[in-house]
């Protein structure tokens, strides 16, 4: 299949060696669990515990300013809410960037298309020009009868201009004018994205029906049935892959996000424990100029690991340093090739738009990394 030449069996594939663990190297195997254990308690943790002192304190300014444009809007009807200690909607793209997605009511009127003319995006159209009037965003149904992503997201980011002018919080915090999102500078610090978004359930993209890939035993047919029952949501951002296209549907193009479905694969087993591991690591390690590695990137790899490891003993705490280290190798080589394939649409490139240049020095940051904790057995104490 196009797209998958960067992540293959070549480096971490069927056919490699399995890094087997001889009777004599027991002793060393289980330092290095040890090890692992221990970053994640002193560094795993604590970045941790610092992500929510800040995600509190962002969360709480952005309900203060959603909390105005309801007030102003009554459609736009903030949906960031704490479940369980955790904010739904909200992610962690770096410590000082997050996007927070807020959710708008009624979709019905429209059909959903994705005809692969709209890499990574699809269209909402009007399943009936007579119902124009029935749709709560009349006023955003272009004359073809397609609801416009881009009206919606002008008309949000007034009522957030307006918020934030009236907010207790407006000393510190700035709606940046120079992007077409809604972003806001907190604190001169932190950078919150807030974007609209339709939550579409119960229904698969098409150019995801590949998924999951015939032969391969992983995620077991139960969870993949409700994985495409829960769905994926549809925003109103700027699309990467359409970035100087004259496409005259860009500005009425919905982003596809797979964030809850992506999290669901990750269940069982040490797969959540390896994330937190990488995330920490790209935070204190690859935090690069230019961002050529983001957490995303990180979490799309530990997807296709789980496809090459579909075993549940795999995914033992034993286990973990192998799959930190498939992860590592594959990320050299889709940077070497510039090439990251979107786990559930391949032919997106999720380096599409990152510098060359900036590619290159991540991908020798990593081999360094790679290197230190393939030949320290006291690596991850320095780390």
């Amino acid at each position: 299949m196009e797209g998958w030449s960067c992540v293959d069996n070549n480096l971490v594939g069927d056919k490699a060696p399995e890094m087997l663990v001889p009777p004599d190297m027991v002793a060393p195997q289980s330092k290095l669990v040890y090890q692992i254990n221990k970053f994640c308690t002193e560094r795993v943790q604590c970045r941790m515990v610092q992500l929510s002192k800040t995600i509190f304190e962002i969360c709480k300014i952005v309900q203060d300013i959603l909390r105005e444009v309801e007030i102003q809007e009554p459609r736009f009807i903030s949906s960031l809410a704490e479940y369980n200690g955790r904010y739904e909607g909200l992610e962690v793209i770096s410590p000082y960037e997050f996007e927070i997605v807020l959710y708008l009511n009624q979709m019905g009127v429209f059909n959903f298309v994705d005809d692969g003319t709209l890499p990574g995006c699809a269209v909402l159209k009007l399943s009936d020009g007579r119902k124009r009037s029935m749709s709560l965003w009349v006023e955003f149904i272009t004359a073809s009868g397609y609801l416009s992503s881009r009206k919606i997201r002008s008309r949000f980011q007034t009522l957030v201009a307006q918020a934030c002018d009236k907010s207790c919080y407006r000393d510190i915090v700035k709606l940046m004018a120079d992007v077409s999102e809604v972003k806001l500078k907190i604190r001169e610090r932190y950078f919150v994205q807030i974007t609209p978004a339709f939550k579409c359930s119960g229904i698969w993209p098409r150019s995801a029906s590949h998924w999951p890939l015939p032969g391969i035993p992983w995620p077991h047919p139960n969870i993949v049935a409700e994985v495409k029952t829960e769905g994926f949501d549809l925003l109103s951002k700027e699309c990467a892959a359409l970035q100087n296209k004259n496409n005259a549907m860009e500005g009425d193009a919905w982003v596809m996000n797979f964030r809850e479905a992506e999290n669901r694969l990750l269940y069982g087993g040490c797969r959540k424990k390896c994330l937190s591991i990488l995330k920490t690591l790209r935070d204190r390690h690859l935090d690069l100029p230019g961002e050529p590695i983001t957490s995303y990137h990180m979490k799309t790899l530990l997807l296709y690991e789980c496809e090459k490891h579909p075993q549940e003993h795999e995914w033992d705490d034993t286990c973990l340093a192998d799959r930190i280290n498939g992860i590592l190798l594959q990320l050299i080589s889709c940077l070497q090739c510039r090439r990251c394939p979107h786990y559930f649409l391949p032919s997106l490139n999720l380096f599409k738009g990152k510098s060359p240049t900036s590619m290159e020095n991540a991908a020798k940051e990593i081999w360094k990394l790679l290197r230190e904790m393939l030949t320290n057995s006291f690596a991850f104490e320095n780390l």
